[in-house]
């Protein structure tokens, strides 16, 4: 099928012209029952990257006189294995000047999460066993850091502790010195640059601004360092480390001896950063408190580099230590953790806004403390440091200033307070410090787990989310630790007693000096009631009263019609999106992708909005649910002037609030009338009359004089206004957005922004995305008076009416129309802060969370300044004529009586182009059915002559070549084995789709995509039943041969979890995580109830008729390191399946990728923001994602410069249709290339756009059977598309002269700007695309063929080599083993569940598995269990318990020996039974956040657990018999959950969105419950030898009074159970026989 004879296109002109580590100690020392480790020294391995290695083959063992066997590596723990047959127990034993901005490019280089812990003695006695116990756990947490790619350079590990003065007096006796004075000496851990020249340097400024400041340096020490132990890449770039001591005699108090060495360090900070070594001087630390030993070294090796730390004269009452997991793996020392104040554990999302925010209040910024020196300590923030260090800095600006460090986390991070019962009915006045503070300090919003000490005081707080696991426990000689995983240390269980975790927004703190440990509420009450808050909210602050919409249209339709010509409105837009908000109340929901140009590209105008994309989060923050925990959100807004943030006083309280920054005309009256606010108005029109360029320039330059003259002038609100009662033809309205953005960055850089609020009345705002841009750009509230205008007018129109009276539409009223506009905005918002992770619309304001395409510098630097706009684009005078071009629409005397359809989402003829159009679709069909050449060589030709579309069409190819002859060139069936095909979901498209998809991909040797879902086991088998094409396997499917397989190779997991069990996932070749889907990253997916029939409810254990709802983020990913444990969770159950991650273009991908990398993923995909979907809101599709032009030649090149690059294969997917696309994405740098929308057209899909309402019209994405029935397409038709493409391929390598893909994969030098005029702007600078920072070191083909990358030696490996646990699989024959466990024993159990799955499936296996574990599991603990293993621990567990369990029992249960009481102590951690589609799970305790989330038939009983159980539930059943938290049961839509409720406090805390409330009065119902908590006591009692005896207590209390405890218990009832025999009392006792029977 050669296509030699295809002439080569037009936009192809053709010129001429790894190393050897050492081994440490291990952390551990113990002979237990079950399993022995022991030390190992001496012992050189291939990698010690914490289960991270690539391309290993061999596990590594050190034979041993003894015969025991020892395995070293991947975790860290090296330790000696030996399987003991007995059931006995063990015995528990540069630097910015303060006028730089904030750039995007800066925060993005560095993002990072890690493992974090503190322990400290109660008692305030100093000891060396502090510091050996932190060491020990922090070398436990290895698994939870990142390394570089010498696999031996860690991205980061530290400690914090009080300053060790003996240690330190020893060296001082040893010079000579005198004795260090400890009350009035400061020590400094200091970073020196590496030339000798360089360190006098810089000692002589630190030396000569300490003595400028009256403080008289004592010396330098020089730290004695072991530079052996550091890795290659860290070595590079490792300082000279030495400590300053400095006497301070001036003051007297702690307090402000501290503030004299802080306004020191500052001075030192900005007194070097014109040298050219400024960047290498770096402070640690400067305290007279507390010192801080950090580098970019592995857990292991910071004790063994820094010789100080095995001194036993260095002593601490505390130590706060740090593992960092870096998503940058350039070496920098500096960011290593702890800071100088916390250790960071997360991510902050709001960074930009936060910097920004900060960099305003320079100005106002004053308190007696500093003396008049605030100007001195300027600026509180870098943005070329990391998130963790510029939060570190503004909460040590805050301390310094006379803010317990308490205090300061409370006001910087605060909890989700509103509506939250504790609080409201015992805690006010908590509540009150909130409400004081929250328009003063925006939150510094994201996923964090934060370790705080100022050296008398030590804690921990948590997120409003709770997104970072936090255990803490407290010992009976006082001693409290708190750490990101439990374990970490041997600890005699006897001696704890406490046992807790901290939730959502939660705080723990320690005073060493009083001895006190204080928990959460606690320690806020406290801070609280330091002022009286309530009474200065009272006094001075107030809410904006709702004010009503108006109930009449205040415009005559035509002026309307011109209005909203003038401002760009679309009829697509009045129609498609104000009309269905206005309607319906939500947002419009559309399907396939966004195949339209980028605005720049296009030849019709655009509002300036469009230039923009939302921003999202993947990996390395989570996403978060708007729908099912929108109790974390908020869209409150504060208005007015915000004071000195270092003053507290009744005047700061003085602001307005809203309750949302949607407006309506009566409400921004109000504000005009308030005599607080004192409102300007600004109108902002810009004047044409005597030309038009330089004329919106300097309209800008004028408006922000304005606004700086109102500011200055006492204003503290600033109005911006294109309101006119006129419109001119010479004065069109500045884009709102331009201005808005020009007047907030000229206000940041006056130091007057923190003085006013700016509002946008305007015309040009009507759907959520512009809202979001113009609040991520400054503004706080807008409004969208055209937009209500338009609500109105179509209200009345003779259109709307006949709608309602004929039951097409519900009937709304003109008020409501307006109201539910309003509300679809809120919702749209939530929903657009929610996907970058951020829960507060008062940190979004400002945030500047997106980037832009097609905006040159000159717009950016006026109005955008610090955000990404990577291909620059129009200037100013460029966005005028665009903006000129809808105004002069408004004064046309030809202007039509209708809105222009612009057909930028629906196509339409004379409208805007469209990738994926009915001609493309024709021409194509013709190709493949057909088979014809020619009529390909005609589909090439139609996409060769489109207009622009995407930034590759901008490019061609240049060779340096001659051409060769096609018969040198790679075959065709070599090529194809790059491809594959989307991922779409079965239930989105038909089975007929899906599996002729499947068998099309089978058959070429390429790889096909299950999406999410699940797969039938049918589609495993080869066929070998076909007759004339048909086989009675698949009726529904023609054109089949013998041989065929209908399976995915790729089995993709996605955030739902739908169909996900142990033998799915056996039976992949691949399986994909999908972070993020090109079309709507950041958001889940929703299958409506229509399209979820039987065959789709039973692949995805739920209920028929059912919606299904994916939620935005995994449950099981709200981090970097967790991702890393999914990887290491699907390695354990699947070996021999490559793990690929699925993320999506955006600035700052290359970054993510390079955290997916070291998290040990085979293969990274970049999706395009052009991607296909079933459906997904408009804005979504619109306007989030980038071009993955520039995804993939980020990803390239970051990972090429870290050294990543050949761990991964890179895969690349986004509009691609031939073989052009897939040559110009190889030059690029991609291995594999994925085909989404135009494989479903080339089977027969016509691109109706209808996918989300079931009614496809030929069957490709419906579940309808008749419709079905109408599906065209046979596997053989897709197998022709992809053989054209690959001979196309083949073409191009032909005329360029090289024989195959892997010469060009990388190859950007063979790439060039086509010659070729935009309509818009000739200014777009390619040269990012056409980049190269050099080539991976293997071959493209090289690394797609090398081995999966292993988990490295695991406990399931040498439970699995035990004779009896082989045979007991082999045989199906029973067996009990007992095995000691330690926390860096990760997915125990799911290799072995893995094993017997690919042997039996999910309910084959007829033998039993009885393991008893002991100690502290690591995460993901019997993850993907199946039935016949019953798994039990004595000791306790941390995240994922029973993950994807499909069968089988697992038994936590605390040691006998516990000093505390075990139904009051968190014994396992969050996300437990997620995805379970079988089993059971008793815990004795408590379990932490998302208890049994996405559970689809898993039965559980645990005796309390944290917010948001049974979260998205879709089967099974959940018993609690203790406290729960809040949000319990949202999105649950299948199974039942039995709650205790003593102190009748559960109400409040169950989201009654879906569920029914009531008691258990079915009888059905109360023996399920009852069988349940038996089942819980008895394995409880056989697990301790005594039956009934020391099981459960809670539970037996429960069955011993069960009248009593009955009438105590609520039962929630998802709509789908209802009718069920357990819920419903008209059942009556008919079916309990049945039931006993069954469960007997």
């Amino acid at each position: 099928m050669a296509l030699s004879s295809v002439p080569l296109l037009p936009r192809f002109g053709v010129s001429s012209s790894l190393a050897t580590f050492s081994s440490s100690p291990a952390c551990t020392e113990n002979g237990f029952g079950g399993i022995q480790r022991l030390n190992i020294q001496g012992f050189t391995v291939l990698s010690r990257n914490s289960g991270r290695l690539w391309g290993a083959k061999h596990r590594f063992y050190r034979a041993q006189p003894n015969g025991r066997r020892f395995y070293c590596g991947w975790t860290k723990v090296c330790s000696v294995l030996e399987l003991q047959q007995t059931n006995k127990s063990p015995d528990s034993n540069r630097r910015p000047q303060a006028s730089e901005r904030v750039n995007l490019e800066d925060i993005l280089a560095e993002r990072g999460a890690c493992g974090v812990g503190f322990v400290a003695n109660l008692r305030n006695n100093p000891s060396h066993s502090i510091i050996q116990d932190a060491l020990t756990a922090l070398s436990c947490m290895e698994h939870r850091g990142g390394c570089g790619a010498d696999n031996d350079s860690g991205d980061g590990a530290g400690i914090m502790t009080r300053i060790p003065w003996s240690l330190l007096n020893e060296w001082f006796n040893k010079q000579g010195l005198p004795a260090l004075d400890e009350a009035n000496t400061g020590v400094g851990m200091v970073f020196l640059p590496k030339e000798e020249q360089d360190i006098q340097a810089a000692k002589s400024v630190v030396s000569n601004i300490f003595q400028q400041e009256g403080l008289e340096v004592l010396g330098w020490r020089p730290v004695p360092v072991n530079s052996s132990v550091v890795g290659y890449n860290a070595k590079a770039t490792m300082p000279t480390i030495e400590q300053v001591f400095v006497k301070v005699t001036r003051e007297n108090t702690t307090a402000d001896i501290e503030r004299e060495l802080y306004i020191s360090r500052k001075l030192i900070e900005n007194a070097v950063v014109s040298e050219e070594w400024g960047s290498e001087l770096y402070f640690c630390s400067l305290s007279n408190q507390t010192l801080v030993y950090k580098g970019m070294l592995r857990s292991e090796i910071l004790g063994q580099f820094y010789l100080d730390l095995q001194n036993e004269l260095y002593i601490s009452p505390f130590a706060i230590y740090h593992r960092r997991y870096s998503t940058n793996t350039s070496p920098r020392w500096p960011l290593a953790q702890p800071m100088r104040f916390l250790g960071h554990n997360g991510e902050i999302n709001t960074i930009q806004g936060n910097l920004n925010w900060m960099r305003s209040r320079e100005a106002s910024i004053k308190s007696p403390v500093w003396r008049g020196r605030e100007n001195e300590i300027c600026p509180y923030g870098n943005p070329k440091a990391s998130d963790s260090a510029n939060l570190d800095s503004v909460a040590e600006l805050l301390m310094r200033s006379g803010r317990s460090p308490e205090e300061a986390l409370m006001i910087l991070v605060p909890e989700a307070y509103k509506n939250h019962p504790t609080l409201t009915i015992k805690y006010p006045e908590v509540i009150d410090f909130y409400e004081y503070y929250k328009g003063q300090m925006e939150a510094w919003d994201g996923p964090a787990l934060l370790l705080f000490s100022d050296g008398k005081t030590v804690g921990a707080c948590l997120d409003r989310n709770g997104l970072r696991p936090a255990r803490y426990w407290r010992t009976k000689d006082d001693i409290v630790y708190v750490a990101s995983e439990v374990g970490v240390l041997p600890m005699d269980e006897s001696k704890v007693i406490m046992k807790g975790r901290l939730g959502p927004g939660m705080m723990i703190a320690v005073d060493l000096e009083k001895g006190e440990v204080y928990e959460n509420t606690e320690v806020k009450k406290h801070i609280a009631m330091g002022n009286p808050y309530r009474q200065w909210l009272d006094e001075n602050s107030r809410s904006l009263n709702p004010a009503s919409f108006f109930a009449s249209t205040l415009m005559d339709g035509e002026i309307v019609l011109r209005r909203q010509q003038a401002y760009g409105y679309s009829s697509e837009d009045v129609q498609m999106i104000i009309e269905t908000m206005a309607s319906q109340g939500k947002e419009p929901t559309f399907c396939m992708g966004d195949d339209a140009p980028l605005a720049v590209l296009s030849q019709k105008s655009h509002m300036l909005y469009d230039y923009f994309k939302q921003r999202f989060a993947q990996v390395t923050n989570p996403a978060i649910d708007p729908l099912r925990e929108g109790l974390v959100m908020s869209l409150e807004v504060s208005l007015g002037k915000r004071e000195n943030i270092l003053e507290v006083g009744p005047k700061n309280a003085a602001q307005v609030t809203l309750a949302s920054p949607v407006l309506n005309e009566g409400e921004l009256e109000l504000l005009k009338k308030d005599s607080y606010l004192k409102a300007r108005r600004l109108p902002i029109f810009f004047d044409i009359s005597k030309g038009l360029d330089g004329s919106l320039k300097k309209a800008i330059n004028r408006l922000c004089e304005a606004a700086d003259e109102a500011v200055r002038g006492g204003s503290h609100l600033l109005i911006l206004s294109d309101r006119a009662d006129e419109l001119e033809p010479t004065r069109p309205a500045i884009p709102i957005l331009l201005a808005a953005g020009a007047v907030h960055q000229h206000l940041i850089q006056n130091g007057l922004r923190m003085s006013a609020s700016i509002i946008a009345d305007t015309a040009q705002c009507f759907s959520t995305h512009h809202f979001a841009c113009l609040i991520g750009y400054g503004v706080s509230a807008v409004c969208p008076y055209l937009a209500l205008e338009t609500c109105r007018q179509w209200r009345l129109s003779a259109k709307a009416e006949n709608m309602m009276r004929n039951g097409k539409m519900p009937t709304v009223t003109i008020e409501q129309a307006q109201k539910n506009f309003g509300k679809a905005i809120k919702a749209g918002l939530l929903k657009i802060l929610s996907k970058m992770g951020i829960s507060l619309l008062s940190s979004y304001c400002g945030a500047q969370i997106f980037e832009i395409y097609g905006l040159g510098k000159e717009v950016v630097d006026i109005a955008f300044c610090g955000s990404v706009s990577r291909v620059g684009g129009l200037n100013l005078d460029e966005l005028a004529r665009e903006s000129l071009s809808f105004w002069v629409k408004a004064f046309s005397e030809d202007t039509a009586r209708r809105l222009e359809n612009f057909g930028f989402i629906q196509f339409r003829p004379g409208g805007e182009y469209h990738g994926n159009n009915p001609e493309m679709s024709k021409l194509l069909h013709k190709a493949v059915r057909e088979k014809n050449e020619n009529a390909f060589s005609v589909y090439q030709q139609h996409l060769a002559n489109r207009p622009v579309n995407v930034l590759r069409d901008l490019l061609e190819f240049a060779s340096d070549r001659p051409s060769i002859p096609v018969g040198k060139v790679e075959p065709a069936s070599e090529i194809v084995q790059r491809f594959c095909t989307g991922g779409m979901s079965l239930g989105a498209i038909s089975r007929e789709t899906h599996e002729s998809i499947a068998v099309a991909m089978n058959r070429i040797g390429g790889k096909s995509n299950s999406g999410e879902g699940g797969e039938d086991p049918v589609r495993w088998r080869p066929l070998s039943d076909v007759v004339d094409g048909y086989s009675s396997t698949f009726p529904h499917l023609k054109g089949l041969r013998n041989g065929d397989t209908a399976t995915s190779a790729i089995k993709q997991v996605a955030s739902g979890r739908f169909g996900v069990t142990p033998t799915f996932l056996v039976n992949a070749d691949q399986l994909e995580i999908k972070i993020a889907q090109g079309a709507k990253p950041g958001e889940g997916g929703q299958l409506p109830g229509k399209k979820v029939s039987t065959y789709i409810a039973r692949l995805r254990n739920s209920k028929p008729g059912v919606p299904l709802i994916s939620p935005p983020p995994h449950h099981d990913i709200y981090s970097i390191e967790d991702l890393a444990q999914l990887i290491f969770d699907l390695h354990q159950v699947n070996p021999m399946a490559k793990v690929s991650v699925k993320l999506v273009a955006e600035a700052g991908i290359g970054t993510v990728a390079s955290g997916v990398a070291k998290g040990n993923a085979d293969i990274i995909q970049i999706s395009g923001h052009d991607g296909g979907t079933g459906a997904s809101p408009i804005s979504s599709i619109k306007h989030a994602g980038g071009p993955w032009e520039l995804g993939l030649t980020e990803t390239q090149q970051t990972l090429i410069e870290n050294g990543l690059r050949e761990r991964v294969v890179l895969r690349v997917d986004g509009g691609f249709k031939s073989g052009v696309d897939v040559m110009l994405a190889a030059a690029m740098g991609a291995d594999e290339y994925g085909f989404g929308s135009v494989a479903m057209i080339a089977t027969g899909c016509i691109m109706a756009r209808i996918c989300h309402t079931n009614n496809c019209p030929v069957g490709v994405a419906s579940q309808r059977e008749e419709l079905r029935a109408r599906f065209p397409g046979v596997p053989g038709d897709l197998v022709n598309f992809f053989l054209y493409v690959a001979e196309e391929v083949r073409g191009i390598l032909t005329q360029l002269g090289y024989e195959k893909l892997d010469d060009i994969i990388g190859r950007t030098d063979l790439l060039r700007p086509r010659h070729i005029s935009l309509m818009k702007t000739q200014q777009l600078d390619l040269s990012y695309l056409l980049s190269s920072v050099g080539r991976p070191k293997w071959s493209s083909t090289k690394i797609r063929q090398q081995n999966v990358h292993t988990n490295g030696p695991v406990l399931d490996d040498i439970l699995l080599a035990d004779p009896q646990i082989s045979d007991a699989i082999e045989k199906e024959m029973e067996v009990k083993k007992t095995v000691q466990i330690y926390n860096v024993d990760r997915s125990v159990c799911g290799r072995i569940a893995g094993v017997i799955a690919k042997k039996y499936g999910d309910t084959g296996y007829a033998g039993r598995l009885e393991i008893l574990f002991t100690g502290s599991a690591g995460q993901s603990f019997g993850c993907f269990l199946t039935p016949g293993m019953n798994i039990r621990l004595v000791g306790e567990s941390n995240d994922y318990v029973a993950k994807g369990m499909a069968g089988g029992e697992i038994v936590i249960t605390p040691s006998d020996k516990t000093g505390f009481v075990p139904e009051d102590a968190t014994i396992v951690g969050n996300t437990c039974l997620y995805g379970a589609t079988g089993g059971r799970l008793f815990v004795r305790g408590k379990a932490g956040e998302r208890f049994a989330v996405r559970n689809s038939l898993a039965e559980a009983v645990v005796e309390g657990t944290g917010d948001h159980c049974c979260e998205y539930m879709t089967g099974g059943c959940v018993v609690v018999l203790g406290k729960v938290g809040r949000n319990v049961a949202a999105g649950m839509t299948g199974g039942l959950a039995y709650l205790l409720d003593e102190d009748d406090t559960l109400i409040p805390k169950v989201n009654k969105e879906i569920v029914k409330i009531q008691r258990v009065v079915a009888p059905v119902g109360q023996l399920q419950l009852k069988q349940l908590i038996e089942a819980h006591v008895e394995r409880f009692g056989f697990l301790h030898d005594h039956l009934n005896k020391t099981g459960s207590t809670k539970g037996t209390a429960v069955l011993n009074e069960w009248e009593k405890y009955l009438p105590l218990f609520w039962q929630l009832v998802p709509p789908s159970e209802e009718d069920s025999p357990e819920a419903n009392l008209e059942f009556g006792d008919r079916t309990i026989e049945r039931i006993t029977v069954k469960s007997a």
